[in-house]
């Protein structure tokens, strides 16, 4: 099942949809379709919104048996351990969001056009090279709060061929929480971090062009297009691929889809948590064994 709503948006889309779904009021679709249809539709929608609003909310094997995407809104969906959750809208983070938006739409463009042609490749199941990258933060939202380390290893051939890692300075105190989870606390990032605009035009360098290995890669991406925007940097639109979402289509049986807990699960020992070079490595790890199970079905 799948719920579709559009505020704004063309006429003509609306009539494109009528062809799927059935429409039970004004801008609002429903109906039964697979994945690969969902996914379809999905992509349509987004092409051709043009300045209107979208949000798909559709089943799925996950903790709370249902997902959701948006698209152009204020309403920012996060992923808050392993829960998937609507972060509501304030008006510093609206405005934050229009600029990003404003900024990468282009490049968002040329990154799903990317993730088409791989899609139409799919005989080459793992990129011979690409870079796993992870990011600590102050917190969940992307135009609120800082990342304090970035983590990445550049894998060549399943092998780890370099490493890249800095602690970055806050600009706020970091909360207890974080502190606690991370055990990353405000004297440790005074001492041994670097300034944002130091350690992200290097870590552009180390990524070049490489396709990006991530777990919940919404998360990590929003904060490094964060990060690249407060830096008047180019925003980070390398080729993207999740490993919490192939984890989903490929992995039953789990009470929620954190790393740890995947990771557990799938019986790959945990060396740490919630460090991001740490991190890496479990999700290199995470990654390779996911392979192995879409492959051993294909």
């Amino acid at each position: 099942m799948i719920v579709i709503t559009l505020t704004d948006c063309p006429i003509a889309l609306r009539g494109d949809l009528s062809k799927w779904l059935q429409e039970i009021n004004t801008g609002v679709y429903v109906g039964q379709v697979s994945a690969r249809v969902r996914d379809e539709i999905w992509k349509r929608v987004k092409e051709n919104t043009k300045s209107g609003r979208a949000t798909i909310v559709f089943s799925t094997n996950n903790e709370q048996r249902m997902d959701f995407r948006v698209h152009n809104t204020g309403w920012e969906p996060i992923d808050f351990d392993g829960l998937k959750l609507m972060l509501r809208p304030s008006p510093t983070r609206i405005k934050k969001l229009s600029e990003l938006r404003m900024g990468f739409s282009n490049a968002a463009r040329m990154r799903k056009a990317k993730e088409m042609s791989r899609k139409k490749g799919s005989g080459k199941q793992l990129p011979e090279r690409y870079i796993i990258v992870d990011v600590e933060t102050t917190g969940l939202s992307a135009a609120e709060h800082e990342i304090i380390e970035i983590g990445a290893i550049l894998v060549n051939d399943r092998q780890i061929e370099a490493k890249f890692h800095s602690l970055v300075k806050a600009k706020t105190i970091i909360p207890q929480f974080i502190a606690t989870l991370t055990g990353l606390c405000d004297g440790i990032l005074e001492r041994e971090g670097r300034e944002l605009a130091e350690v992200m035009p290097e870590f552009l360098v180390f990524a070049g062009d490489l396709p990006v290995v991530s777990h919940n890669a919404d998360f990590d991406y929003g904060f490094l297009r964060a990060a690249c925007e407060s830096c008047s940097l180019p925003l980070f639109s390398n080729q993207q691929i999740d490993t919490l979402a192939l984890a989903r289509r490929l992995v039953d049986g789990v009470k929620n889809y954190k790393l740890v807990t995947l990771l557990n699960h799938l019986g790959i020992e945990v060396s740490g948590a919630h460090r991001s070079t740490e991190d890496c490595f479990s999700t290199k790890q995470l990654y390779e064994k996911l392979i192995e199970i879409r492959q051993s079905r294909n």
